[in-house]
């Protein structure tokens, strides 16, 4: 695996790949809006605690421990693009409710948790079937194109996101941001709408018995667990999520009460760190082809994770660079990993294996996310959210331990094919 994309020229060609960008963008958008709004629902409106923010940041996590494992075993015999469409819906559906709830005035933080709690069940089946449909849309050599491509998108997305989303919420209120998300997620669902095409697995699976889900379940965790490569990138993940969830559970906390910032600031200066993102999207192709798949991974983690040691020092006037330059590195360091990981796990897997593997590795990656998140509360609460900010960074750049410690440390590229299937 020498670089994870060719030149792209296939990808946007493809109308059906345009359809599924369109779609996947759209609903990006919304979601970088709810990144800032949902928690200032929680602090601004329901007047909730640090602990109580890091338990709704939980809330959309936890699933992925509860059933990411049986997710991706059934997303394994199911029609991907129908999982997709129904996810939307029901991501939809559970965001309107919460300006309903508000306009009727019975908003509770118990009906923020579920509606959270829903979006996170939603996107568990989305995230998986997403993975696992990408390859049937586009040939192998254009992967990782696309996966540049969804990645700078939404990238952009989490650039214009929260600014505007800050906006909408301080000059109309904070729940009236979220009415605009459902309606991003229904744009999805109708560009899914009109794109479908053969799922091979599905009619292969009509036309045989297979081995129950338990089954394909430990097999794929088998997979998972002995493949050196996968292994390694599923626990640097893991650690550098547990702060990435308390990173998430304190930071507009801390933006909002330590550092005194009106929702509009919050938003832009977020937006803001997500054009490092985009740099990092752009960067991912020519990196890996100068300096190979696992060498770039590297790469980027050693330059990017220590100026997550500015975001502590965040303060009023000047004091808000520290957040932006800290904060657009790390987003910039991010991205090409990312990239690369998500190309390598399309290729490097059977394709019958992929929805189990992908979903396996996110159990371990987001499953650390909701204790990061309740951890996150508990110290901030404790603590005080300016010291938990620097227990967070210093956790960031002490997780490339992980990466170096693995396979993906000590060789150029990532390998093309895996060990020998285990046996179910």
């Amino acid at each position: 695996m020498t670089e994870p994309a060719a030149t792209g020229i296939g990808v946007l060609r493809s109308r059906t790949f345009r359809l599924f960008w369109a779609g996947e963008t759209t609903s990006k958008f919304g979601s970088a809006m709810t990144v800032v709004v949902l928690p200032l629902v929680a602090v601004d409106t329901l007047h909730a605690s640090t602990f109580l923010v890091g338990v709704l940041q939980a809330a959309a996590w936890i699933p992925w421990l509860a059933i990411g494992f049986l997710v991706g075993a059934w997303v394994d015999r199911a029609s991907r693009w129908r999982v997709m469409l129904l996810s939307d819906i029901a991501s939809a559906l559970a965001f309107a409710s919460v300006p309903v709830a508000w306009w009727l005035g019975v908003l509770t933080m118990w009906h923020l948790l579920a509606t959270a709690l829903v979006a996170g069940v939603a996107s568990v089946f989305f995230s998986t079937a997403y993975s696992a449909y990408l390859p049937v849309l586009l040939p192998g050599a254009d992967l990782g194109a696309a996966n540049s491509r969804l990645q700078g998108t939404e990238k952009a997305a989490q650039v214009a996101g929260p600014g505007i989303g800050g906006v909408i919420a301080q000059l109309l209120g904070s729940v009236g941001v979220l009415l605009i998300d459902a309606l991003t997620f229904v744009v999805s669902a109708v560009c899914l709408r009109f794109l479908r095409v053969p799922e091979p697995h599905v009619q292969a699976d009509a036309s045989g018995a297979r081995p129950g889900l338990l089954t394909e379940i430990g097999a794929g965790v088998r997979f998972l667990w002995t493949d050196g490569y996968l292994r390694s990138l599923s626990l640097y993940a893991a650690g550098s999520n547990l702060a990435a969830g308390a990173l998430q559970a304190v930071l507009v906390v801390f933006l909002v009460r330590e550092v005194g910032l009106p929702p509009a600031a919050i938003g832009i200066l977020l937006g803001g760190i997500g054009v490092g993102g985009i740099l990092g999207a752009l960067a991912a192709a020519p990196l890996a082809r100068r300096f190979g798949t696992a060498r770039t991974i590297i790469l980027c983690e050693l330059v990017a994770m220590p100026f997550a040691l500015l975001i502590p020092l965040t303060g009023t006037g000047f004091g808000v660079v520290f957040l932006l330059v800290g904060g657009a590195v790390v987003s910039a360091g991010i991205v090409p990993p990312n990239v690369i990981s998500a190309t390598f796990v399309q290729t490097y897997c059977p394709d019958g294996m992929i929805g189990r593997v992908s979903a396996g590795m996110r159990v371990v990656n987001f499953g650390t996310l909701p204790l990061g998140a309740l951890l996150g509360g508990a110290l901030g609460d404790s603590l005080g959210t300016r010291t938990t900010m620097w227990i967070i960074a210093g956790t960031l750049v002490a997780c490339i331990a992980l990466l170096l410690c693995g396979p993906v440390g000590r060789v150029r590229d990532l390998p093309s094919r895996p060990q020998p299937l285990p046996r179910a």
